[in-house]
């Protein structure tokens, strides 16, 4: 039996496959990533460089129900252990896929609709209007999203607002703003 048979936040299908945990009793479906069943939401890394992002992004998207796309070039390895560290002992329970570029990612999840944060964005998070399996894209910590990715999607792009003071925010901090609000709007419907 699992290890998760005995965390009392995660229910059992009547498969009796364990499932992701969920926030509440409303309960969104989530799955292990070995079941082949769509996730609620769709997260992608656009060439992500630091492990220990990557690592507590995949934290969120397991406590989601996400599945987390990493497009690649990537800073580090996939096996790497401040990655495996930072997400804990949850990495077991998360969905995720690796595409070597953009193409196979847009082939792979072509019928999904994309939202694109960006700190240029002109629309604030909030004003998206979120549904089960969109997919939320998140540039790497130095560069964000490449132009050529955001040209002609200006209403799909969304922003964070901050401060002038404040350059950016933390990847992983970006990924659970957005993914949160993803699931309050899918939760209200």
């Amino acid at each position: 039996m699992s290890r998760a048979a005995n965390i009392p936040w995660v229910l059992f299908p009547s498969d009796g496959e364990p499932a992701i945990p969920i926030l509440d009793e409303q309960r969104v479906t989530c799955y292990p990533h070995d079941v082949n069943e769509p996730p609620l939401l769709n997260i992608v890394l656009y060439e992500p460089e630091i492990p220990q992002n990557a690592g507590n992004i995949g934290r969120t998207c397991v406590a989601l129900g996400a599945r987390l796309w990493f497009v690649r070039p990537l800073g580090f390895r996939l096996e790497d252990r401040q990655l495996r560290r930072a997400g804990l002992d949850y990495w077991e329970f998360l969905d995720w896929k690796a595409v070597d570029d953009w193409r196979e990612l847009v082939d792979t999840v072509a019928s999904q609709r994309y939202w694109y944060f960006s700190k240029f964005a002109q629309r604030e998070y909030w004003e998206a209007d979120f549904h089960p399996q969109d997919v939320l894209v998140f540039g790497s910590e130095s560069r964000g999203l490449p132009k050529s990715l955001v040209e002609g999607a200006a209403e799909r792009c969304l922003r964070i607002p901050m401060r002038p003071e404040v350059r950016s925010l933390n990847l992983a901090a970006s990924v659970a703003v957005g993914a949160y609000e993803a699931l309050r709007q899918i939760r209200s419907r």
